[in-house]
């Protein structure tokens, strides 16, 4: 048999606790730690779920445009992902910006 040993769950809930822990993450590389939590936020996150963590993330005053080793921000990475547009739309009015 193969696949995954649990089904996946879309309609589940997550608490704030579950959703602030995001913050809690730490890269194992170089990476700018502000830019690794939004990034496994985003890949882990529905967007509702990730409206939230957004608010969580400015409150605590991280860096909305952290940049990967490339100069890029996680709205550079977001607005290439065509499906994307909700993140998109959330990161640009928590004042999220393209690198130039």
């Amino acid at each position: 048999m193969s696949g995954p040993s649990q089904p996946k769950t879309v309609d589940e809930e997550w608490s704030d606790e579950r959703v602030k822990a995001f913050l809690a993450l730490q890269p194992k590389d170089d990476l700018h730690p502000d830019y690794h939590v939004m990034i496994k936020a985003y890949h882990y996150m529905v967007a509702f779920d990730f409206a939230r963590f957004v608010t969580f993330f400015v409150a605590e005053g991280r860096d909305i445009n952290a940049k990967d080793q490339n100069g890029k921000t996680i709205l550079d990475l977001i607005s290439m992902h065509g499906s994307s547009n909700a993140y998109a739309e959330l990161l640009e009015k928590s004042g999220a910006q393209k690198s130039s």
